[in-house]
């Protein structure tokens, strides 16, 4: 709207302009040599108007001569970009679908007609990849490093090479660099803790613990299992009073990390606190039955015989009596005990048609050592190991049975 009004005043402009001229048309003399020209203000106005057209013309036919071999060459220099870009874009959805030969034609072809770009190096490693030439693929992704532009990318895939033939040491060093280039990175971050967890460096996976929370890629409920699951490493990597202190604070991180609990009260035996390390496995049951504990809690009530065994696992299950783990500790240490009814009553219950694997042995156990009834245990160790065709077991149900020491 605004370039037709403007169009509209300049054509008025000049139209005042001619008619002005019109009416004031005036005379021009012109002596050059021996010639005499005389004539009109607007004859000669458009004389001049048509002697700078021409000029205008020439110049513009002559700067489009000079121009041309420029232009032809930009023109063949993205044609054959084009070219490139559409091969690098067939490359990549090779890869994508896995078909190694045409990516490995592609990622040439690329290579030939956009030479030294990234993508192009890209492909060219992913293409190798592919076909299984780990060596030429590292030759791409080394390349890639050295260069500034393409550095996070040729870290990524040196990375994941390194991860693969599972050198952990160089994976973790490639990370490190890869952190430093973008710290801000969820794939790198996460890379970054698991491998330093993996290499046993537990005072830098903390550091990154807290990354990772700050970034909310581990939600804040799981920093305290994760900091617990890296507490009871370092306890194990030590000794003495030193382990001790890991685990103590790997268990007060997270009480349900049976393995924290279980390390805990195993050096509590170890330095003689029996009814510390007892009082702890009683807890940790209540919300988290373990046969490793069952074992722990043993071994802090000091059963030497298989009858105290019992007594420990009945008072044991005291502390959390509906669940099956308890009534599986309560059977064990009777199987043990050859107290077959307190066996049997509390295997039963839980030995119904979706009765675990452990449940379906000890009941194996039980016949063959109550009645040596081998047809029953062949039965229940068929179930055991997933046998579609191993009969259902029907037995009545009665109810936990059980006493305190």
């Amino acid at each position: 709207m605004i370039r037709w009004l403007l169009f509209l005043v300049a054509l008025g402009l000049a139209t005042f302009g001619a008619y002005w001229l019109t009416l004031n048309s005036g005379s021009v003399t012109l002596r050059w040599l021996d010639y005499q020209v005389d004539t009109s203000v607007a004859v000669l106005l458009v004389i001049v108007l048509a002697v700078m057209a021409v000029v205008a013309l020439v110049y513009r036919f002559w700067r489009s001569l000079r121009r041309t071999p420029r232009a032809f060459g930009r023109w063949r220099r993205e044609r054959r970009r084009g070219r490139g870009y559409e091969a690098l874009s067939r490359g990549l959805v090779a890869v994508a679908a896995g078909d190694a030969e045409v990516a490995r034609r592609q990622a040439r072809r690329a290579e030939a007609l956009v030479h030294d770009g990234p993508l192009t190096m890209l492909l060219s490693a992913q293409a190798a990849q592919l076909d299984g030439d780990e060596s030429a693929a590292e030759k791409f992704f080394t390349a890639m490093r050295a260069r500034r532009e393409t550095e996070f990318l040729g870290l990524r895939g040196l990375l994941i090479q390194a991860m693969k033939r599972q050198d952990w040491n160089q994976a973790l060093k490639l990370a490190r660099r890869a952190y430093l280039l973008s710290p801000k990175s969820e794939w790198v971050v996460k890379t970054l803790y698991d491998l330093q967890k993996r290499t046993g460096k537990w005072a830098d996976a903390e550091v990154t613990l807290g990354e990772s929370v700050k970034m909310k890629l581990i939600p804040a409920g799981d920093a305290a299992h994760e900091r617990a699951e890296m507490q009871y490493r370092k306890s194990l990597d030590s000794e003495g009073r030193e382990a001790l202190d890991w685990a103590r604070k790997a268990h007060r991180s997270d009480p349900t990390l049976v393995a924290a609990a279980v390390r805990f009260a195993k050096l509590l035996v170890a330095e003689g606190s029996l009814r510390k390390a007892a009082s702890l496995i009683e807890t940790v049951w209540e919300r988290t039955p373990d046969p490793e504990l069952a074992e722990a809690y043993w071994a802090a009530r000091k059963c030497d015989d298989a009858l105290k065994k019992m007594q420990a696992a009945q008072r044991l299950a005291t502390h959390n009596p509906k669940h099956e783990e308890s009534r599986i500790t309560v059977a064990v240490a009777a199987l043990e005990a050859r107290l077959w009814g307190e066996a049997r009553g509390n295997l039963e219950p839980i030995a119904g048609n979706d009765a675990s694997p452990r449940v379906c042995r000890l009941m194996a156990e039980l016949e063959e050592a109550e009645h040596g009834d081998l047809a029953r245990a062949r039965n229940w160790l068929m179930r055991a190991s997933g046998d579609e065709h191993a009969p259902q077991m029907s037995s009545p149900v009665p109810q936990l049975t059980g006493s305190s020491e």
